[in-house]
C-alpha cells in the first residue's frame, strides 16, 4: 500500500461521511425522528462516534482497495466509476436495507429512499475513485 492508496483512501472516505451526513443526517431527517423509538437516543449514538468513522473507513479504504485491484490500468472511465458503484451497491446497501425492512417496522418509503439515495452516493463515490485514480504512478521528476 503506497502514499496514493492511503490519500485516495483517506478521500473516499471523507467522501463517504460527507454523503453519508448528507442523505441520513439531512435528506431522511424527518424520516428517522418520526420513527424516534426504534432507534438509540442522540445521545446514544453521540456516545458511538468512533463506530461510525470506521464504518466509513472501512467503505474509504475498501472501496479504494477494490478499485485498485479491479481496474489496475491507471486510466479508468466514468462508466468503469458507475459499474463499480452499482456492484458495491447491490452487494452491501441495497440488500442490507431489504433485510432491515424486514426486521424493523420500517415504512416501505422510507427503505426505498434510503435505498436510492445511498444507491446514487455509491455511483458518486465510483466516479470519485475514477477521478483519484488510485492506480496512477507517482509523479517523478523528469530525466
Amino acid at each position: 500500500m503506497d502514499k496514493r492508496f492511503w490519500i485516495c483512501g483517506l478521500m473516499t472516505t471523507l467522501a463517504a461521511m460527507l454523503l453519508g451526513a448528507v442523505v441520513h443526517g439531512w435528506l431522511l431527517r424527518a424520516d428517522y425522528l418520526a420513527l424516534a423509538e426504534l432507534y438509540r437516543t442522540q445521545a446514544e449514538a453521540n456516545a458511538r462516534l468512533g463506530w461510525i468513522v470506521l464504518a466509513y473507513a472501512l467503505i474509504g479504504f475498501g472501496m479504494t482497495w477494490l478499485f485498485r485491484r479491479l481496474y489496475p490500468q491507471p486510466e479508468a472511465r466514468a462508466r468503469d466509476g458507475l459499474r463499480f458503484g452499482l456492484a458495491l451497491a447491490l452487494v452491501s446497501f441495497v440488500p442490507w436495507h431489504l433485510l432491515a425492512y424486514v426486521g424493523q417496522p420500517l415504512p416501505l418509503g422510507l427503505m426505498l429512499r434510503q435505498v436510492a439515495l445511498d444507491l446514487l452516493a455509491m455511483l458518486l463515490l465510483g466516479l470519485l475513485l475514477v477521478w483519484l485514480r488510485p492506480n496512477r504512478s507517482a509523479l517523478t521528476l523528469p530525466r
